[in-house]
């Protein structure tokens, strides 16, 4: 049966998708996801049912396209916020300073140095806080598990697609992401 719903198969022992995903998360990412819960909650849930209500008063539902379009909108915001408060319990916030900070571990600002000199600065974080644009990346990424617990001028070599990339480890800091 094709359609456009079908994707191709994938092995599951094989695909990165099944892997099990790891629930911790920084205190400024648990903020965040309890703020969007917070507005969804309060703010566009029940704009979004008054609008519903209002265009169902109108009359015939079925060719009424402002019901139908808040309609889908207002049950994508429930399915949201049913899954940030199920993901709000199963999370584990890390909001303290590990043992040895002169170690590679959760919450780190890493700057790293591939070999043809060039420097990139990321943080591990959790899986939902990740963030391209700021160079957060989940601590369950190949390069975060590669870097954990170890120290300045370690070297790291990663497997990506274009090969393997090896990475000097040029500093190490545990600074407020506000800074």
């Amino acid at each position: 049966m094709k359609g456009r719903h079908m994707t191709r198969w994938r092995d599951p022992a094989k695909d990165p998708r099944q892997e099990p995903k790891s629930n911790v998360i920084t205190a400024e990412g648990a903020a965040r996801l309890r703020g969007i819960l917070d507005h969804l909650s309060r703010v566009k849930r029940p704009a979004l049912s008054t609008k519903v209500g209002e265009a169902a008063a109108l009359g015939d539902r079925s060719e009424n396209a402002d019901y139908t379009y808040n309609k889908k909108e207002l049950n994508r915001v429930i399915a949201r916020i049913r899954y940030l408060t199920k993901r709000l319990d199963e999370l584990q916030v890390i909001d303290r300073l590990p043992a040895d900070t002169s170690k590679v571990f959760f919450g780190a600002f890493v700057a790293l140095e591939d070999e043809e000199g060039e420097t990139l600065d990321i943080r591990l974080v959790g899986h939902d806080e990740t963030d391209t644009t700021k160079h957060w990346i989940s601590v369950d990424a190949p390069l975060a598990k590669a870097l954990l617990g170890k120290e300045v001028d370690d070297e790291v070599t990663v497997t990506t697609p274009a090969g393997d990339t090896t990475y000097l480890i040029t500093a190490i800091d545990y600074r407020d992401p506000a800074r």
